[in-house]
């Protein structure tokens, strides 16, 4: 190992997030306190208002669903449980009368959406979020093991790379073209229509377009995921757009803290142009980072806890578990939550998972807003697996997923843009092929795109993208 890259490690074993996000050996015993902030209305918001309620109701956690039953209940649930409503009463299958929880509103006042919550007798328990003893956010499913410190320093110092990223321009074009968008070869198509399109912008960012909306997952632009654009990884293969190339943007989803997901540059430009017009769903614990941003628009959720963008509010945006963890500095470990996210259309469904390992709450959702006509779920950073399965899910992890939210069809993210692990970098879509043909499905139903590759899941007569 060579100069720079001896310092780089110690660079991240001192507190920075390594490439495969892992925590800083610290022995700083941690405290936490509770609080709360407000803001002026129509600016950062904290979701719902009775969330400090469901907070001291859940006391400890573990891995099975708590017995509490959730209060994410919606209209298109209702319709699924046989429920309908009637003149504000709740009717079920038969026409009789079914007693309602009362209702809650978004506390932001931008959005008048209210979201009902099932009666207790027809709500499937969900696991909730929760927190270990210090205070900070923790994974409550047996799946979840972190590696063990004599794990991190093997995997940083002795752990052999089988990344083979080429050096050569030619051979990465050849492999893995990036192809200009086609919102940037023909902005006068840049406006949703009624269709669902999806386009894959690199490692976790993609562009969603359904049911009225632009929405926007992890953005990331920036040539590297790190604190700082001198060091920390690099992407090998650039963005396909700018942010000034970007068509309308109506939401962005941020499914947790790390510099692969959550990138300040990009952050700012975003806000920069779209301003309070762009609304920013986050987890519990980013509020305050996205106030720091400046950005004003800004809806902080829980698990299964949800809101809409404004004049939107037939599309919800819940937030929904994933197995994984957060991390910006040397002593933040957890303090804020993640999640993946589930946007619930009167046309169309779209899941997006972040970054996970695999757990069973992909069948919760499954259950409650299955089935998705679309699915963007991660297929790489995985080895050396011991290291990285509680974090990662590999391809075949991808597919179990892919059928527990009863996907209709998912496209592959999280792969062939950053060096996060040690698999061969063009591996992770010949085994997700693989996967695909030990369960018997077919290859379209989960493929994989080029960056700045789109592809339309599903059209009306009519649509600006046929």
């Amino acid at each position: 190992m060579n100069a720079s890259g001896r310092k780089f490690k110690q660079l991240l074993l001192s507190g920075f997030r390594t490439p495969c996000n892992f925590p800083h050996v610290s022995f700083v015993r941690r405290s936490y306190s509770r609080h709360t902030e407000s803001f002026s209305a129509g600016h950062v918001t904290r979701g719902f208002l009775h969330r400090r309620q469901r907070h001291r109701a859940v006391s400890r956690c573990g891995g099975v669903p708590m017995e509490k039953p959730s209060s994410s209940g919606r209209a298109a649930l209702e319709e699924t449980k046989g429920l309908v409503e009637d003149g504000g009463v709740l009717r079920g299958a038969e026409g009789g009368e079914v007693v309602a929880h009362t209702t809650r509103k978004s506390s932001s006042s931008r959005s008048s959406r209210k979201s009902f919550r099932l009666d207790y007798r027809l709500e499937e328990d969900v696991t909730k979020s929760c927190r270990d003893k210090h205070g900070r956010w923790t994974n409550p499913w047996p799946t979840w093991r972190f590696p063990s410190y004599s794990m991190l320093l093997r995997f940083l110092l002795w752990d052999k790379n089988h990344s083979n990223v080429p050096t050569s321009k030619e051979a990465l074009d050849s492999e893995l073209p990036v192809i200009e968008p086609y919102f940037v070869q023909n902005p006068d198509l840049s406006d949703s229509g009624p269709g669902l399109r999806v386009t894959w912008l690199g490692h976790a960012t993609v562009l969603v377009e359904m049911d009225g909306l632009n929405i926007l997952t992890d953005p990331v632009f920036s040539q590297r995921a790190s604190p700082f654009q001198f060091m920390g990884p690099k992407r090998y293969r650039g963005p396909p757009c700018t942010v000034e190339q970007l068509p309308r943007i109506d939401a962005v989803v941020i499914s947790h803290s790390h510099y692969d997901h959550l990138d300040t540059g990009s952050v700012t430009s975003l806000n920069t142009r779209f301003g309070g017009e762009l609304r920013w769903f986050v987890p519990l614990g980013l509020m305050d980072w996205m106030a720091k941003m400046g950005c004003e628009n800004v809806m902080e959720l829980d698990w299964w806890e949800e809101n809409c963008v404004p004049g939107h509010d037939d599309v919800t945006f819940v937030c929904t578990p994933s197995q994984h963890w957060s991390k910006r500095t040397a002593l933040d470990d957890n303090k804020s939550l993640w999640g993946s996210w589930s946007i619930l259309g009167p046309d169309h469904r779209f899941f997006f998972a972040g970054d996970t390992g695999y757990c069973a709450s992909f069948q919760e959702i499954g259950r409650r807003f299955g089935p998705f006509d679309l699915a963007a779920i991660p297929i790489g950073a995985y080895l050396p697996r011991d290291v990285m399965q509680g974090q990662h899910v590999d391809p075949e992890e991808a597919v179990q997923i892919h059928q527990d939210l009863q996907a209709k069809q998912s496209v592959a993210i999280h792969w062939g843009t950053f060096a996060l692990a040690y698999e061969y970098y063009m591996e992770p879509p010949v085994r997700l092929r693989e996967a695909l043909e030990q369960r018997g499905l077919k290859p379209e139903s989960f493929f994989t795109l080029h960056h700045g590759e789109s592809r339309l899941i599903a059209s009306r007569e009519g649509d600006v993208f046929d």
